[in-house]
């Protein structure tokens, strides 16, 4: 599948393991991949496109993402970038809020995203109206909170849930039916949610990925950017008492539920 977001650049998903994507940015003659977590899918479609790999952009420390990293920069001599708070294999430039980077002619703006990791960043790119989340943002969900906090990752969700609408959601997992039968769960009136699970569902019976979604998309569906919707905090405040005292509560409450769904 290619997803063409740019005349000069295309962005594809490289399925990796059981439910990863690399994805993989490329103009026609070099190419860039974000959080490689096996070296082996990238250096067949290097072998296939005949491209030169350029660059590595990394979101966080963990194995699924950083695994390829090291054999794709001794194959290729790629530069690799990534979070200054992290251990990231062969990093050479690191990386926090505010940043701001050029790959394949086009700028990419860092944010701090902390949360699931504690050095977590995301790649925003206002050109390309792309947002490379890693496992902060999920379609329809948010990754656990391995190393941050209730309150570090409701401000992450609100940083990216500010970028505008249109920005595409470029996340790291083929989570999302199982992320939607969690939000049906937490807003079963929710048609827009509805209709995004038959889409999904369709697209699945296909073989396509469902990604990327858009930052709209989640606002509208996602339970952990609606953590101030009324009936997404009457719901929280159901399975946990005290949930609907804040915002942070409320995702706190949601993240757990979700743990155990």
């Amino acid at each position: 599948m290619s997803l063409a977001t740019a005349s000069d650049l295309r962005i594809e998903p490289i399925p990796a393991y059981d439910d990863n994507y690399v994805w993989w940015l490329a103009d026609g003659r070099t190419a860039v991949v974000v959080d490689p977590g096996d070296a082996a899918p990238v250096a067949r479609r290097l072998s296939q496109t005949g491209l030169q790999l350029t660059a590595i952009l990394v979101t966080h420390h963990h194995g699924d993402h950083v695994g390829g990293v090291e054999a794709l920069v001794n194959a290729t001599g790629a530069r690799v970038f990534g979070p200054a708070a992290e251990s990231i294999p062969c990093l050479r430039t690191r990386l926090k809020g505010g940043d701001r980077i050029e790959v394949l002619g086009h700028a990419f703006n860092v944010l701090d995203v902390p949360g699931h990791t504690s050095g977590h960043i995301a790649y925003h790119s206002e050109s390309l109206g792309a947002l490379f989340c890693g496992d902060t943002l999920f379609a329809c969900g948010c990754g656990r909170l391995f190393e941050g906090t209730a309150a570090q990752m409701t401000e992450s969700l609100a940083k990216l849930a500010a970028l505008p609408g249109a920005t595409r959601v470029y996340c790291a997992h083929e989570y999302t039916l199982a992320n939607i039968r969690f939000a049906l769960a937490v807003e079963p009136d929710n048609a827009q949610l509805a209709a995004r699970k038959r889409a999904c569902e369709a697209l699945r019976a296909e073989g396509k990925p469902t990604l990327p979604s858009t930052i709209a998309e989640e606002r509208a569906t996602n339970p952990f950017l609606r953590c101030d919707v009324p009936a997404v905090r009457a719901r929280a405040e159901r399975e946990s008492p005290g949930a609907a005292a804040s915002t942070v509560a409320t995702f706190a409450a949601l993240r757990a539920w979700k743990n155990r769904f």
